[in-house]
């Protein structure tokens, strides 16, 4: 189930718990009304019955009060001397009088009524018990109703989240792993064809080629081989920061980047402009190029089959900041994919995984403690921007909180 559908099953149930609450909280408050009503009506009997100079008419008013009182649902019981039981009506259960079980059954009832309700009357002559009308009796309920809407809300969402993690670590797992692949598998194949340029004669080889080119071009390869081993190394781990030159990051990064863009992206021009008096920033040189890299190499396939330029800047001009930025003359991000950019699978390349922006995020926020973000997306092109806090920045916030726990 996808996260969208996982929402709608969320609001869905939210929706009908906070339906069926209202629903019965609408009865009770109509209970209640009724209840009100009822009370008029007695009212009206009793004033009734004051105004009638006849003792019938009085009598008839008595008799239409006591009705009104016995149809509003409140259990009543009336317990003469020796607590014998005269009369009940509206209890929770059928009962006839005049059989001994069943009188002992309602003086049971009647205790347990006169735990909550103390009874009413002179114990000589008479006791009146009485219950909860049914609206309170309801209204105990709407605790336990909404302990159990929010709980299954709770046990949902935690679920939810828990599939939700689970999915996302699959699919950055399969990305990373397909990243991988995709990343040993052009090496590997260039040391496949030098092996089978070995294994012919020197009047054989292609070209003429020597040994000593090709024991070379197997030496860029086994070197490219490790540094992407390097790199999901140090990705998977606590990485140790240390004092790091942005300029050095950006020249290797275009260094490897200008022996490639012939082949990766023809027709397109890779433009930098390096503040030359950069201070440093705590970071790790080997990682932070590879988030570099992925951030330009996605600029190059924005313009993949039109050219263009890309831009790759760097300079400080916030106090504590060192900023990178990598801008685009291509089509810009597709609105659809814009928030999700940096989640893991998330591309608009047929052939694409969707790791590279995901990684660069990680080792931007998660491990430099930095900033990465898209700050502009249209029709004349993207701009990327990594900021990175300042060694000194970092330095000295160790510093006062060493300080602060010296003094304490």
């Amino acid at each position: 189930m996808t996260r969208a559908n996982w929402t709608l099953v969320l609001v869905i149930l939210f929706l009908a718990l906070l339906g069926w609450y209202l629903l019965y909280t609408e009865q009770i408050v109509s209970a209640f009304r009724a209840d009100t009503a009822t009370m008029t009506r007695m009212f009206a009997e009793v004033q009734t019955g004051l105004q009638e100079p006849e003792p019938r008419g009085a009598d008839e008013a008595l008799v239409n009060l006591q009705r009104i009182i016995l149809e509003s649902g409140v259990p009543l019981i009336w317990a003469g001397p020796g607590d014998t039981i005269q009369s009940a009506v509206n209890l929770p259960f059928t009962a006839d009088l005049d059989d001994p079980d069943d009188q002992e059954r309602v003086r049971s009832y009647a205790r347990e009524l006169a735990t909550r309700n103390p009874p009413v009357g002179n114990p000589a002559e008479f006791l009146i018990y009485y219950g909860d009308p049914p609206e309170l009796r309801r209204l105990r309920w709407i605790p336990w109703l909404q302990v159990t809407g929010l709980f299954i809300i709770f046990v949902t969402g935690i679920l939810v989240i828990r599939f939700q993690r689970r999915a996302d670590e699959d699919r950055a797992w399969t990305a990373m792993a397909r990243e991988l692949a995709h990343q040993l598998g052009t090496p590997i194949s260039s040391l496949k064809g030098w092996l089978e340029v070995l294994r012919l004669t020197p009047d054989e080889r292609p070209g003429a080629v020597e040994e000593g080119e090709i024991a070379r071009e197997i030496g860029e390869d086994v070197e490219r081989l490790e540094r992407v081993s390097r790199r999901f190394e140090l990705i998977g781990r606590e990485t140790k920061l240390q004092p790091l030159e942005v300029g050095k990051v950006v020249e290797s990064v275009e260094t490897y980047l200008r022996t490639r863009i012939p082949r990766l992206g023809p027709g397109i021009r890779l433009e930098v402009e390096l503040d030359r008096s950069l201070p440093p920033i705590l970071g790790n040189e080997v990682l932070l190029a590879w988030a570099l890299e992925n951030v330009v190499k996605n600029a190059l396939d924005a313009l993949a089959g039109r050219g263009g330029s890309i831009t790759l800047r760097a300079f400080h001009r916030e106090p504590e900041w060192v900023t990178l930025q990598v801008e685009d003359t291509g089509p810009g991000v597709d609105p659809e994919i814009r928030d999700k950019l940096f989640e893991p699978g998330v591309t608009t390349k047929s052939g694409g995984w969707g790791v590279g922006l995901s990684l660069s995020q990680r080792i931007v926020e998660r491990i430099h403690e930095g900033h990465i973000e898209l700050v502009r997306s249209g029709p004349d092109g993207a701009l990327f921007q990594l900021r990175l806090p300042l060694a000194e920045a970092e330095e000295a916030q160790e510093t006062v909180s060493l300080a602060s726990g010296l003094e304490r």
